[in-house]
């Protein structure tokens, strides 16, 4: 809570308007909010836990502890989109002077994983589809149809986080929040221009998801960053690809030229695999928009996660 309000300090003015009622800092507010997600609480949940926890307070500099209403109106004014990149450069200058990222030695990784919108089981909504299609075997493919078509609306509402990772501390360096299911390819310039503007790394390294000749040029050519990205995008095919980065990926790939950046590539899982074990793969907004803030809070909540085990 201390290095939250520390990073809010020097990233967020104390008040949000002059004809704020002056009550709470934005800073203090999102100290607060980082706890949240950390204990993986509602609103009404970290007030209370907050009201138990008088020495919490007093580490920031509050007397009483925030009403659950104050907080949910301060989550949309602090997490906004260039506050939150604001808290990412300095997270990462943290990791920087602390030794946590070493860019030159180990790549960084990109990946994305798929969060839940709501509380859900899994294994209940597959039995339930189960039960449907036993339900209505004289229409077996109708009902599978159906099943499948349920399950593509429930997909697009999903949100989705994309990162870019150090692979030498698991500090994730740049971050994307979008919603629905789709191609990664897209994300591959955003998120590795955020990270080469915070650290300074020769290699970066994605799964197939990330496979286009424009991200190779974009990575080679315009970033100075080696990509090693397999070659499996489309059909499969035993034909060389036609494009140059793409072939040569192939070629190096055949002979494990990259086996050892590429077994790097397991770090970013790791982290999705910390994340939603640590604060919950379900979120708890209501919309897409805040989904995504959301997303981006548990980002920063994970980096300072990192920097306190130093």
């Amino acid at each position: 809570m201390k290095r939250a309000y520390r990073l809010a300090l020097a990233c967020l003015p104390d008040y949000s308007s002059k004809f704020s009622r002056k009550d709470f800092t934005l800073p203090q507010l999102f100290a607060c909010l980082v706890v949240r997600e950390h204990q993986k609480k509602s609103y009404r949940g970290v007030e209370a836990l907050l009201a138990d926890c008088p020495p919490w307070l007093a580490d920031i500099g509050l007397t009483r502890a925030p009403d659950h209403n104050t907080l949910c109106r301060a989550f949309g004014v602090i997490l906004k989109p260039s506050r939150i990149n604001s808290m990412l450069d300095l997270t990462a200058l943290w990791g920087r002077r602390l030794g946590l990222i070493e860019g030159r030695v180990k790549p960084v990784a990109l990946d994305s994983s798929m969060f839940e919108s709501r509380h859900v089981s899994r294994h209940f909504e597959k039995r339930c589809r189960k039960t449907a299609q036993q339900e209505a075997k004289k229409a077996r493919k109708q009902a599978k149809r159906e099943a499948n078509l349920r399950r593509s609306r429930v997909v697009k509402r999903l949100p989705k986080l994309s990162l870019a990772v150090a692979t030498a501390s698991h500090l994730i360096l740049a971050a994307v929040a979008t919603t629905g299911a789709g191609g990664d390819q897209p994300f591959f310039g955003p998120l590795l221009r955020q990270a080469r503007r915070r650290v300074a790394f020769r290699t970066g390294v994605g799964d197939a998801g990330y496979d286009s000749e424009d991200n190779h040029r974009l990575a080679r050519e315009e970033m100075g960053v080696r990509s090693v990205i397999p070659p499996k995008s489309g059909r499969p095919t035993d034909n060389a690809p036609p494009t140059h980065y793409r072939r040569l990926m192939k070629q190096r790939f055949a002979r494990k030229a990259d086996k050892a950046a590429y077994g790097q590539r397991w770090q970013v899982e790791t982290v999705n695999s910390m994340m939603k074990r640590n604060m919950g793969s379900a979120l708890r907004a209501h919309t897409a928009r805040r989904r995504s803030r959301e997303l981006l809070l548990r980002v920063l909540t994970h980096n300072l996660m990192i920097i306190m085990l130093e």
